[in-house]
């Protein structure tokens, strides 16, 4: 069986008897042939097998390529199953789509960003990648980046005000003084262990949305009056059931047992009405609950779960938007508190 041949646009001329300008505009410019022409040099080129110019060398030579790979925080498996991040990618895509731009997914668990670069328009970085290294890389690039949830100086950026979403929802939860709470924080420290924390690090703020929740919850806090012990804060790696649970059993375990859980995400959040419930206690009579997010599972759980509603599909159109227009500015999407009966 004969190898089959691999055409390029100099020998498929070659074979048809016509110049490479022939050839190319018949794919790319088809105002400079008659149609019958064109019609004919197509139907040749689909018999041989030879489907047109090499759309990479194009893209190569105009320095264009209609792909924008979104870095995600996490691995693509993890972000994917995520009803935030989720939420988040098709708001990106919606509006890619509209424009004919391409997306290209991007784990943030990766090494390196230029093994990319050279074949994408920019990027588009929702949350701070767990490989720091990421993001003095996306801060260095020439390459277009706008970033959601966190701030690298390149101004171009798209988030809700995380501190004062977390002050407001906490507000709400803290009825009195002598309230024993508990905080059951993602991310809070760089670790893969579900774990209590005593000290936070000293990070950038800019880049740790779970840093300036829990500054927002500790305002709250003080201003009701209430003490938060240095052993009821809780570092979850993962907003999912497995890893939350953990944590959650320790909170209710405690001594005494909070009476208020302060939560980082609405999947932490209905991990705890279920445990609670579970428990015989009552909710929000015994223990009071508030989430983050507003994920549409929290409208049907037992009660309805008290929330931040960060509208991450807005997020996602907002931040593809502001890449289509070369944007270099920052934008704050609003929040909402969606009251249920868990608080």
């Amino acid at each position: 069986m004969s190898e089959e041949k691999i055409w390029t646009l100099k020998s498929i001329a070659k074979e048809l008897g016509v110049s490479n300008a022939t050839v190319s505009n018949a794919f790319n410019r088809p105002d400079q042939l008659s149609e019958k022409r064109r019609n004919d040099i197509l139907a040749s080129c689909q018999k041989l097998g030879y489907s047109g110019p090499n759309k990479a060398a194009q893209s190569l030579r105009k320095g264009k390529f209609n792909i924008v790979a979104l870095v995600l925080p996490d691995s693509v498996a993890y972000m994917v199953t995520d009803p935030v991040a989720s939420k988040f990618v098709k708001g990106v895509s919606s509006i890619l789509e509209k424009n004919h731009v391409n997306l290209l997914l991007f784990s943030g668990a990766s090494e390196n960003i230029n093994t990319v670069s050279d074949f994408v328009d920019g990027f588009i970085c929702y949350g701070s990648p767990r490989n720091t290294e990421l993001i003095e890389q996306l801060r260095l690039t020439r390459k277009k980046v706008v970033t959601a949830d966190f701030d690298i100086d390149r101004k171009a950026s798209v988030g809700i005000d995380n501190e004062s979403a977390a002050y407001d929802i906490a507000k709400l939860a803290l009825h009195a003084k002598d309230d024993h709470i508990a905080v059951l924080g993602l991310r809070l420290l760089d670790t893969d262990l579900t774990c209590r924390v005593y000290d936070t690090p000293n990070l950038d703020i800019h880049c740790s949305i779970a840093h300036q929740r829990l500054i927002g919850y500790k305002r709250a806090i003080s201003e009701t009056g209430a003490q938060l012990l240095n052993d009821r804060v809780w570092n979850i790696p993962e907003s999912s059931h497995h890893f939350a649970l953990i944590a959650v059993k320790e909170a209710l375990s405690s001594i005494p047992r909070p009476n208020v859980l302060l939560c980082m995400s609405d999947l932490i959040a209905l991990t705890a009405l279920q445990e609670i419930n579970s428990m015989g206690l009552s909710i929000p009579e015994d223990i009071r609950v508030v989430g983050f997010d507003g994920i549409d599972e929290a409208l049907r759980s037992h009660p309805p779960l008290t929330t931040i509603h960060q509208n991450s599909e807005e997020k996602g159109s907002t931040a593809a938007q502001l890449f289509i227009k070369k944007a270099t500015h920052a934008e704050q999407i609003p929040y909402q508190i969606e009251r249920g009966k868990s608080c």
